[in-house]
This record gives C-alpha cells, structure tokens and sequence, in this order.
C-alpha cells in the first residue's frame, strides 16, 4: 500500500495541493483506505481556465509534426513505466494486473496512433469557378476542452480525449476519475515529462456537478467531451448546447449479443464470456443481453455456465485471479438489486447471483435466464457481471429485441451466414457492430454509440473532427 502515490492536481505546468480537503482513496479489493486525492476549489478550477488559455496560445502554434514527436515520446514513457501504472491501477480499481497492464499499453498505442493523426489534418483546395479565385479549406484547432473521464478505465478513456485533443492543438483541462486518480495522473506525468508546454494540459480532481457546471458554462472552454452515464450525459450536453459548445458524448449501453443456430458455439462462448466478464463486466460496451436461437439454447448456455464458474474472483494482484472486485459498495447494491428484482419477476439464477465475502467489493459472476422483458436488469445498464440469456426463434424476433432499448452503443453476433452477417450490419441500430469476433475499441477505429448512448466518436479519424473548426479562406488573386 505504501507504493500508492497521493495524487495532486497539475495546473498551468506545476503539481499542487487543491484548496477543498483531500478525498480518501479506497481499495475495492480490501476496503482499505490506500491514500487521498486533491480536491480544487473554484479557485483553482479558475486558474486551470486561464493556464488553459495561455497553453493553448502556446501549443496551438506549434507544428503538427513537432506536437507528434512529442505524443510519440509520451506514449513510450508509459511503456517504460507500465509496471509502476499497472499496479497503481489494480489497486485503485481493482481490475486484474494483466488487464491493467494491457490497459497502459493500449494507452500508449493511442497516444501513437493519434500522434500520426496529427500530420495528417488535412485541409483541402476546392476548385473555383474562376481562375482568379482561390478557394481553400482550413483545419484549425477549436480551442481549449474540458474533458471528464470516468473511473472503469482510468487510463483509455482519458487518453482518447486528451491524446485527440492535444494531437489537433487544443489545450486541456482533464476532470480525472476522483475513485481512481493515481493512474490516470501518470497519463497526465508522462505526457508532461514528453515536453508538454505549461498549460496545454491541467488536470482536476473534485465534485463532479460542481466542476462541470464551472467549466462547461465558462467561455475559455469552445468544447466537451464527456464519457459516463446516459442521465448526466444529457444534462451536461445540454448545459453546452446553451453556451453553443462543441460536444462528443460517449454514454451508456444495453449491448445486445446475438448468436444464431449457425454459429460456431464454442466460439461465441469463450469470446462473449472474456468480454462480458472482463473488468467485473464494468464496461459500456460489454455484452449484456445475450439472445440464443433455440436450437443452440442449451448448448451455448451449458457452456456459458462453465465459463463463469471457471473465472477466478480475487484481489488483482494476486496471481490466477480473472476478475477483480467492482469498484465501491454501490456496485454491489445495483447488483443485488438488479439479481432481486429478476427474480422476484420469475426469473431464474443460472450460477452466481451473490457476493463473495464481506471484505472487499467482490461478486459472483452472474447468468440469468427466464427473465420477463419488463425486469430491470433487461431495461437498465447492469454494468457489472450479470449476464441475461434468452432464446429466440426467428431473425426479426433477435432485431425487435436488439432495437427494444434507446441504447445504441454496442452489439455482437455469431453467425456463418454471409447473408446474415450483411442484414445484421444494416438492421441493428447500433453505433458499433461485431460480428463473429470482439473487435472494438482499437484507436484506429470509430468508437460512439447513438440514440441514448450519446453521438460523435473517439476514435479513428472521425475522433479528430471533433476537436477542429473547418474554415474557409476564399480569395480573389
């Protein structure tokens, strides 16, 4: 525990103290109390706005190929550090060390592969209708961004923000995960340890609502980006809308997960598993309904079953475990309260539906079946480790269902029909479809949902549209 860092909050090129009182950090492992995090007052969320400013008049001069040699030398820091960020993860969130480490090195790959976006911002000549007219198309960076991250990822969902936005000139003023800091200021350290000019990037920890509201409202800011709930997602976008300001909103999901009598079964077990079950099933895009055409019901949900009661449940650290404890108390609650409802509705418990222990945030992976449509745990986001298997009988009653919720980030299927594949691609309404293999959240991909799950991607090249103005120069020569 001595190894846990107390995390300061970083503005206008210096680490500091936060003028509220220290937030307690706690190991969902163990519900130890491991170390504190800043906590910045108005004040300092003031001196962030101007340092924001100034560092952004500073980087948004500096060359694209200059800004990526800089990204570039970040992400190998976090590469050389990966051991110290990955243990500070798992103990701060609780994820399994391998996971936290595949985390910080995905990190660096983003950083990479937006360092390369950088160089290729490119505008465009359109043709005149006069040979005296130039007309030309400008990409400039759209100014200082407020961007809030959450706590499940501490590092990939901070980076694809921070990585696009300093890769496209903008400053940033990063609302960290007040659960899991440390982490998520290492990101912050290496990139300052690149080279990072004062104030091209500040770093803030405290009251969600009240540095939200602060920043979002504030004029310095020209854009937003937010991943995190459906509900606090729409009133942050609609906070910016009021002030005209640019959004990308990467919110919850329901994802469906659809495995057809043609599918290679055993397949669709092993990978639906490892991504329901990955990160304690924390996830946004984690599969949550899972819709089983009947002739291969049983046999995917026997093996399914298997698969749950082969994880191995434990602290992170510890060596074998699979699955980390979620992240606070709160978590286990919904967890028993999604499981409870379920049943009370008819619905049954294939294995798990309990916690482990009473130290520590620990529950068992969880598969329910025989679940009625009007049970919580099929209308709300679980995110955590509760699976809900179901059969269906023909391809239009799996697309009813997989369309059913306002969700629209993710979803899966397994099947070895070309036929199908190309109808699923077009019929489920879905920002992101998978089909016959996970393959999802690579930087060079797109990566939002839509309807509920929130608009604009954070990732591939459509990432970096958001963090640039489109100008047009037309002149008479």
């Amino acid at each position: 525990m001595s190894d846990y860092p107390q995390t300061q909050l970083y503005i206008g090129g210096a680490w500091r103290d936060g003028s509220n009182e220290r937030l307690s950090i706690v190991n969902p492992a163990s519900d130890d109390v491991i170390g504190t995090v800043e906590n910045a007052g108005r004040d300092d969320l003031d001196e962030a706005l101007a340092a924001a400013a100034a560092g952004f008049a500073v980087w948004s001069q500096v060359s694209a190929f200059d800004r990526a040699k800089l990204l570039h030398t970040a992400a190998q820091l976090l590469r050389d550090r990966v051991e110290k960020i990955s243990t500070i993860m798992t103990l701060e969130q609780g994820k399994p060390l391998a996971e936290s480490r595949s985390e910080t090195l995905g990190a660096a790959d983003t950083i990479d592969w937006f360092a390369e976006e950088a160089r290729r911002a490119y505008g465009r000549v359109i043709p005149a209708r006069s040979l005296n007219v130039r007309q030309i198309v400008i990409k400039e960076p759209v100014g200082p961004v407020a961007a809030f991250s959450p706590w499940n990822f501490p590092l990939n969902q901070a980076v694809r923000k921070v990585a696009a936005g300093l890769a496209a000139g903008c400053s940033v003023i990063l609302k960290g995960p007040e659960e899991t800091p440390a982490s998520c200021a290492e990101l912050v350290r290496a990139l300052v340890d690149a080279g990072l000019p004062a104030g091209a990037l500040n770093l803030v920890y405290g009251v969600p609502a009240d540095i939200s509201n602060h920043l979002i409202a504030h004029p310095i800011i020209r854009k937003i980006s937010f991943t995190g709930s459906t509900p606090v997602g729409k009133q942050l976008a609609a906070l910016a809308g009021a002030h005209m300001k640019r959004v990308t909103m990467e919110l919850g999901g329901h994802a469906p997960a659809i495995v057809f009598d043609d599918a290679e079964v055993d397949l669709a077990v092993r990978i639906l598993a490892g991504a329901k079950f990955r990160n304690a099933g924390q996830i946004c895009v984690a599969p949550t309904r899972f819709l089983i055409q009947e002739k291969v019901y049983a046999r995917f949900l026997n093996g399914f079953v298997k698969a749950a009661e082969a994880i191995k449940v434990g602290n992170g650290l510890d060596v074998g475990v699979t699955m980390g404890p979620l992240a606070n108390g709160r978590r286990i609650e919904a967890m028993e309260a999604l499981t409870t409802d379920a049943v009370s509705r008819g619905g049954k418990i294939a294995t798990g539906g309990e916690r482990i222990g009473n130290r520590g945030n620990f529950y068992k992976p969880t598969i329910l079946t025989d679940v009625p449509l009007d049970a919580r745990v099929l209308n709300e986001e679980p995110f955590g480790p509760i699976a809900v298997v179901s059969p269906f009988s023909t391809y239009e009653a799996a697309i009813t269902e997989a369309n059913r919720l306002p969700y629209g980030l993710a979803a899966y299927a397994y099947t070895t029909s070309a036929k199908t594949s190309a109808a699923l691609g077009r019929d489920i309404q879905s920002g992101m479809v998978s089909i016959n293999h996970h393959g999802l959240a690579l930087p060079e991909l797109p990566f939002g949902g839509i309807k509920d799950s929130g608009y604009g991607s954070e990732g591939g090249t459509e990432a970096m549209d958001n963090f640039f103005n489109t100008k047009l120069v037309t002149e008479a020569v």
